[in-house]
């Protein structure tokens, strides 16, 4: 999410070191050697059997403005980042490599290369940590709402974390959220610029304002209907919602419990909604909740779920812990052999070998060059992205990646879906 400036360029979303190789590699004349990045997670955050991909397109956006205009320049040269002839040099910057990555939506595992950029050295470099940032991000949120969502099953979820996070992250987060199977967002840039169904209605301050809980329900109703959601707790939940039923009648839309023991609470509010006529009035319960407080609510009449903190923080795994590695220079692989973050060298694609049932059976990451023979239900993962700098012609939707998420999940094991500690979803081959 790009915030408002002067200038639109991505440039400065970068580490001061990305700019001082580049400046090294151009004085050696390295910079210009053919290389491969790739991005991929060592291991899944502690707890999780699988990871969503999303933040892609907007890496594809941030790409498009990467370029260092004169105000980036200025500041550079004001700072004394680099010298002058490192500064020429990314006055002129373009990207004109190719990337390949897999698509929004799909499920990730240890290993996967999620990313790949191939270019000369200083083009690629230069990229680590706008790309790092993105999708570290994003996919950390989207892999925090596809097990919130699962959890939840049909009933739908409503993203209300604007409030706990960065205010640009809240917009990339409620799109990530959208991805992993959240149903609409809190958030109106978000709807704005992603055109996702937005969600609303009053805050406890609301009810505050007004002299009685019965005054403020008959303002909101005057404005929004009988269809609208009462928050019924800021006082006495039974006694509010007596209130609100007399209020709206038994066509009242739905009520909100936001505190308390909200399993207990929803069993006696419907219990009492019946009880008054209300029987089509829906249970809308919010307050800290994420994918266990959730699960734990399958038992219980809840029509649907708000969160906030818990998404827009990945839900207790805040990074995907992606990281962006030299793998080749000049055709020929190189690699990492440090103690505990080795990586294997070589551009690499992968494909999923799947049952004929559509059951997942594992990720298998290969060499690019040498793929293995495809069974008829595997599939090859990683798409072009880019092209000779261009961003690729027809990539998916938003609707697209929350479609492809909501199969990739379907093709994994049963275990695969727990919210349990245990081994990824599907093991990781390397060939």
């Amino acid at each position: 999410m790009t915030p408002p400036t002067s200038s639109p360029s991505t440039a400065l979303l970068t580490d001061h070191y990305e700019l001082t190789m580049l400046a090294s590699a151009l004085t050696d004349g390295s910079a210009e050697r053919d290389c491969v990045f790739e991005v991929f997670a060592r291991r899944l955050p502690d707890g999780r059997r699988y990871g969503v991909v999303a933040g892609a397109a907007r890496l594809l956006e941030a790409l498009v403005d990467f370029q260092f205009t004169d105000a980036e320049i200025d500041q550079l040269a004001a700072t004394n980042v680099v010298d002058d002839d490192t500064l020429d040099w990314l006055a002129s910057y373009r990207f004109t490599g190719d990337i390949d990555g897999y698509p929004e939506g799909e499920l990730y595992f240890p290993g996967s290369p999620v990313l790949t950029v191939r270019a000369s050295f200083a083009e690629a470099v230069v990229l680590e940590t706008l790309v790092l940032s993105i999708l570290n991000h994003d996919c950390a949120i989207a892999s925090a709402a596809a097990r919130m969502a699962a959890a939840a099953g049909t009933r739908p979820i409503i993203e209300m974390g604007g409030r706990r996070t960065h205010e640009y992250a809240a917009v990339a987060a409620a799109r990530a959220a959208y991805i992993g199977g959240f149903a609409t967002t809190s958030n109106l840039e978000a709807g704005r610029r992603y055109g996702i169904s937005t969600r609303g209605t009053v805050a406890h301050a609301f009810m505050l304002l007004h002299d009685t809980e019965e005054a403020a329900f008959r303002a909101q109703i005057e404005k929004l209907g009988t269809d609208t959601t009462l928050l019924v707790d800021t006082y006495d939940i039974t006694a509010g919602i007596d209130t609100a039923v007399r209020v709206a009648g038994t066509e009242l839309g739905a009520v909100r419990i936001d505190s308390g023991d909200v399993g207990v609470l929803a069993r006696q509010a419907r219990q009492q909604l019946d009880r008054l006529g209300a029987r089509d009035a829906r249970i809308v319960v919010s307050g800290d909740l994420d994918e266990h407080a959730i699960a734990a609510l399958r038992a219980e009449p809840v029509d649907a779920y708000g969160v906030g903190t818990a998404v827009v923080t990945g839900s207790g795994a805040p990074t995907a812990n992606m990281v962006y590695k030299l793998v080749e220079v000049d055709g020929k692989p190189v690699a990492k052999r440090s103690e505990s973050k080795e990586s294997r060298g070589g551009r690499k694609s992968a494909l999923r070998r799947h049952k004929p049932t559509g059951t997942a059976t594992e990720e298998v990451v290969h060499q690019a060059t040498s793929p293995p023979d495809p069974g008829e239900h595997d599939r090859v993962l990683p798409i072009p992205l880019v092209r000779g700098g261009e961003v690729a012609d027809n990539l998916p939707t938003l609707e697209d990646s929350r479609q492809r998420l909501r199969h990739a999940l379907v093709s994994l094991p049963w275990e695969g879906l727990k919210l349990s500690h245990g081994d990824p979803a599907i093991p990781t081959v390397f060939r």
